[in-house]
């Protein structure tokens, strides 16, 4: 038997595949500064949540996500499962479609963003990142 650290080493063991979403790093946003810069730049409607979008010219690949849920969600509960939600998109979504060097925030919507199939989630951010992305005429 081969002991557990020694699996995956050797010859035949696979390289780790790299994409390109894995040239920059996303991190999360903690201080309300964040948000607020966020929140005065670009906004985009989706059919589960609104998403800010601003691009920060500091030379700096990171890419970072905050998500927020007001009181009008609900209670705490409503709250934390609508934020548990856009945190999953925003996992799932953002290292394909998400550009180097932009903060993004993830608004829950009342009654919407619970409620709506997590499939259908994930499409409205895929293609509200394609719309703030395109190019403006």
């Amino acid at each position: 038997m081969i002991p557990p650290e020694e699996m995956g080493k050797g010859i035949d063991a696979e390289q780790p595949v790299t994409s390109p979403a894995a040239l920059f790093c996303i991190k999360t946003m903690q201080t309300r500064p964040e948000f607020v810069r966020t929140a005065s730049a670009r906004r985009q409607g989706a059919g589960g949540f609104l998403i800010q979008a601003r691009y920060r010219d500091d030379q700096n690949a990171m890419v970072q996500v905050g998500i927020t849920a007001s009181k009008k969600i609900g209670n705490a509960v409503a709250r934390n499962r609508a934020k548990r939600r856009l945190r999953a998109v925003a996992r799932a979504v953002l290292p394909g479609f998400a550009c180097p060097g932009w903060d993004y925030v993830l608004v829950a919507r009342p009654g919407v963003t619970v409620d709506r199939p997590f499939a259908t989630l994930l499409t409205d951010l895929e293609s509200a990142l394609l719309h703030i992305h395109k190019a403006r005429t």
